[in-house]
């Protein structure tokens, strides 16, 4: 009697274990669902062994990955990673494992130095949190969502988009009230391609906050002017080319730099909150040959 007594002491213990844990496996395989499917399919695809398929099949992280994405539909909308660009996010989110820290603070010198090399890798730029001499407050804060801005005079939320596409999924973010801090993309009043990516693909970074900036402003506003910089979620590896084409946001905003609703959109920072972590580097570019952007690692 005393052993079937421990049988099923262990078996109430083992089934209270098991529905702890359901719901945190679910919500692991849905936040990393994109990398966990591509991990899966390689698994069970890869030209290996038989031994080898069956110890990695059984790999409780593959295991589970596998157990838990069975129950969830492939209509589902894919929040973090889409099928394009599954593998090499999958080996970005690995590479950047560990030199991430989870709560969003400035990085250490060793600790950009590590994810930029890491980065310029990847993407096959270089990048690096400090140029020419230059850095900004911070490498790795949160990102808040900005307004589009008007790229010559006249230009309002109704000439703004090239297709009613882009209208109809952009257009609810409104105008700035105000130019950027470099004022008008466009010289004139015939605007530009470049001037068309350049607004559309852009970022407000703390230049105001930058060391060395109070010491002489105009040489960080022209070097700050249109700034090319790699801008990566960490959590889904989706990463854009961008430029600096604003100023903000203020601090007090617990933001650290602000995204256009197209950079936001991309990036899935738009989860209800308009704000998330991201890591964002110099990309050094001096013949202005790297288009902006979505990018993917090479």
């Amino acid at each position: 009697m005393a052993g079937v007594s421990h049988s099923k002491h262990y078996e109430h213990l083992k089934n209270l274990w098991t529905n702890e844990h359901r719901e945190i496996q679910k919500e692991i395989a849905q936040k990393h669902e994109g990398a966990l499917r591509w991990l899966t399919h390689h698994v069970r695809n890869a030209a290996v062994s038989g031994m080898a398929l069956t110890i990695g099949l059984n790999h409780p992280v593959v295991a589970t990955a596998s157990n838990t994405l069975a129950h969830i539909p492939y209509n589902q909308p894919q929040e973090f990673v889409s099928s394009d660009d599954l593998s090499g996010n999958a080996f970005l989110l690995h590479q950047l494992q560990g030199k991430v820290p989870h709560d969003v603070r400035p990085l250490t010198q060793e600790e950009e130095n590590e994810i930029s090399k890491i980065l310029s890798h990847q993407f096959g730029l270089k990048i690096s949190a400090e140029f020419d001499g230059k850095r900004l407050n911070r490498s790795y804060g949160y990102i808040g969502q900005e307004q589009h801005l008007t790229r010559y005079p006249g230009d309002t939320i109704a000439t703004h988009f090239s297709t009613p596409e882009e209208a109809q999924k952009y257009a609810k973010y409104g105008m700035a009230p105000g130019r950027g801090a470099w004022g008008y993309f466009a010289s004139g009043s015939q605007v530009t391609e470049k001037d068309i990516e350049r607004e559309k693909y852009y970022i407000a970074v703390q230049t105001f906050l930058a060391p060395g900036f109070m010491e002489n402003v105009r040489e960080h506003y022209d070097f700050y002017k249109y700034r090319k910089m790699l801008v990566v979620n960490p959590e889904n590896g989706r990463a854009m080319v961008v430029v600096i084409g604003d100023a903000g946001p203020a601090e007090w905003t617990g933001k650290s730099l602000g995204g256009s609703p197209e950079v936001m959109d991309y990036l899935k920072r738009v989860d209800g909150k308009q704000k998330g972590p991201v890591l964002y580097f110099f990309i050094d570019d001096p013949e202005d040959k790297i288009p902006l952007g979505p990018v993917n690692t090479v």
